[in-house]
């Protein structure tokens, strides 16, 4: 203990950047929390729909909607960019990564002198574990799809290429009228395929809902993506399925989880082996509450398996739960499955607040990422698997 308590007064950063494992005489570090995209961050109002990745060089890369004027999806939005070099402690300042084409504009929602907001949404990047190259997809007033990539740890990408073309495979289920992708991250399977979760929408033109949700993928590292099949179909049983997470199982099977509005108050899990195709009927997860939110899936690699979502249940006065209701964003709680998402026997609360989108990563040396959105700020909080199983 001598040691150890030299070395702290020497340099005190080690705490911070280094926690120092736990042991018999230590308690468990607690989560290491900082703000990421504060409101008012550049002139923003409000930051929302957060996603992250890490690099292959231990980069931390944040993401998230900058919208400019007010919170609604739709507006003059920006995809803005942090960068962390020390895992998650320290943030370098924002940058606009998208969108630097031509300006689409156009806004169902204001006909009436509003059509000139530009909405870029939906931000979702994986990461090619050969080159390192990183690649973001996003979409721009639901209607559009691009790509863009960077080589040098996101601090410059390239133009934007449209890949909307990619999602025609879908008509032949639904003619949708709306496309998303994400939110959160996507997912390189060990075989090199990249995967994004996408959802679309077949109502009026702009709105999102009735929802069905699928994946896209790249054989190429990202350079051309192609559709997959529809996963979570919309129906009498399945309500609107919408925002999707993806994880790599260490069997090689492709886990989804999805946000519905069905009766359940329960999140959709499907499972496949390429992750394109010949996908598991849809059941709902009772361990998995949905709060109609969007959560975060990811594999740890110790072979753990991690979930985060506002832990909330819609209930009445007697406290029975409403079906089909809408739980309260808030109680964000970071859950284990040990047997490959069939159970989650171990759950911690991150933060009991307001919370709601949140999404998750792993470090290098194995410590947890989750950038969430916690009242009006989006923030990042680091921490370490034995602190999700601390009683």
């Amino acid at each position: 203990m001598l040691l150890r308590t030299t070395l702290l007064i020497l340099f005190p950063f080690l705490l911070l950047v280094s926690p120092l494992p736990a042991g018999a005489d230590d308690p468990v570090p607690q989560p290491q929390v900082t703000d990421v995209f504060p409101p008012g961050l550049n002139g923003v109002a409000r930051y929302r729909i957060p996603g992250m990745v890490v690099s292959t060089q231990g980069t931390v890369l944040a993401y998230c909607e900058a919208r400019r004027n007010d919170s609604k999806d739709w507006g003059e939005i920006e995809i803005h960019l942090r960068r962390s070099t020390d895992g998650g402690i320290t943030w370098l300042p924002a940058q606009q990564i998208a969108h630097h084409g031509p300006r689409i504009e156009g806004n169902p929602r204001k006909p009436a002198g509003g059509e000139h907001e530009q909405t870029v949404n939906n931000p979702v990047a994986v990461v090619d574990s050969a080159s390192g190259a990183v690649t973001l997809l996003y979409c721009i007033n639901y209607a559009r799809c691009f790509r863009i990539s960077s080589s040098d740890d996101g601090i410059t990408w390239s133009q934007p290429t449209e890949i909307t073309p990619s999602f025609s495979h879908f008509r032949q289920w639904y003619d949708w009228k709306v496309i998303a992708t994400g939110p959160g991250h996507g997912i390189q399977l060990t075989s090199g395929r990249m995967l994004v979760p996408i959802w679309l929408a077949f109502g009026e033109v702009g709105d999102h809902g009735p929802a069905a949700s699928g994946t896209i993928y790249s054989d190429d590292a990202g350079i051309t993506w192609q559709a997959g099949d529809i996963v979570m179909p919309n129906n009498d049983e399945f309500i609107s399925p919408n925002e999707s997470i993806l994880a790599e199982l260490p069997d090689g099977r492709v886990m989804m989880a999805t946000r519905n509005n069905s009766l359940s108050n329960r999140k959709l899990v499907a499972w496949s082996k390429t992750g394109i195709s010949d996908w598991s009927t849809p059941v709902f997860h009772n361990e998995l509450w949905e709060p109609r939110c969007m959560a975060s899936l990811c594999s740890h690699p110790s072979g753990v398996l991690m979930f985060s979502n506002p832990a909330t249940l819609p209930l009445n006065e007697n406290g029975e739960e409403i079906p089909a209701g809408r739980g309260r964003r808030r109680n964000l709680t970071i859950r284990l499955s040990m047997d490959n998402g069939r159970s989650w026997p171990v759950r911690r609360t991150l933060e009991s607040g307001p919370s709601a989108y949140s999404d998750l990563a792993v470090l290098p040396d194995h410590d947890v990422l989750c950038l969430f959105e916690r009242n009006e700020s989006i923030a990042c909080a680091r921490f370490t698997l034995n602190w999700v199983r601390q009683k």
